[in-house]
């Protein structure tokens, strides 16, 4: 937020919904960082199976299409903090917008925090 002196420049960022709208047709690079609370600690002897966690970033939230990026990281039993990042580049459309998005297959509550980012930069039309 603003009022935290987080770096914005430009009218594409919208800071209540958490999307940046594409002022113009282009490239563009994102990148996302997230650092990441497991609000409980798994039970001894639960399974592992479901012990991931997904960050994407969508357009239009079309996840499941091709228009994503996306990253996986299994959590690990020892720690509460976890830091996740995914960077690369999307074509959007004047208007379009991207937002992030966080899959939580880990059984457990998870909060995003404090510190974490976004950003879109225009590479070119």
């Amino acid at each position: 937020p603003e009022r935290e002196g987080m770096f914005h420049r430009g009218s594409g960022l919208n800071l209540t919904s958490g999307q940046y709208t594409a002022p113009v047709a282009g490239y563009y690079t994102f990148s996302a960082t997230l650092h990441i609370v497991r609000r409980e600690q798994r039970k001894k002897g639960q399974s592992c199976r479901g012990n991931r966690l997904r960050v994407l970033i969508c357009v239009q939230s079309h996840c499941q299409h091709n228009s994503n990026l996306e990253t996986m990281s299994r959590l690990e039993n020892g720690g509460d903090l976890f830091t996740i990042s995914v960077t690369g580049v999307l074509y959007l459309q004047a208007g379009q917008y991207a937002s992030v998005f966080v899959d939580n297959a880990a059984g457990s509550p998870l909060t995003v925090q404090s510190g974490s980012d976004f950003s879109a930069i225009l590479l070119g039309v």
